[in-house]
């Protein structure tokens, strides 16, 4: 069974910015695309105090949370020091200019959060 779905194309993903994915459940997946047209993927909460991440600057390979500024690491969704703490992370493909989720991951981590509320999202039904 093939555990990788389509959430959207690399070009709906803007370079040094981001896109949001709602699920059923839990959280939102934050897509963010750094400026070589890598894109990562992080629960749309900042580990410090549940900011939207995907409303934050985009830099290099991390991304500053809007509410308190803290650097989020966009490969391991650690807080850069001196700030402590860890945002869940998804695995991403790219395939054919579009970027896939592990269905998996969707559907089983950090579904016991309540959602972040910023903005419109892309719905994906899992």
């Amino acid at each position: 069974m093939n555990h990788w779905i389509p959430v959207c194309a690399l070009t709906d993903i803007p370079v040094l910015g981001s896109r949001r994915v709602a699920r059923d459940r839990g959280p939102q997946v934050a897509l963010f695309r750094t400026s070589d047209d890598r894109v990562f993927a992080l629960l749309d909460r900042c580990p410090h105090k549940a900011g939207p991440l995907s409303q934050g600057i985009v830099f290099g390979d991390a991304v500053a949370c809007p509410l308190h500024n803290w650097t989020i690491a966009l490969d391991s969704g650690c807080a850069r020091e001196p700030d402590e703490g860890r945002t869940p992370v998804f695995q991403v493909r790219i395939d054919a200019g579009q970027v896939l989720l592990d269905r998996q991951e969707l559907e089983t981590i950090a579904i016991d959060l309540a959602p972040v509320q910023a903005g419109p999202c892309t719905r994906v039904s899992c």
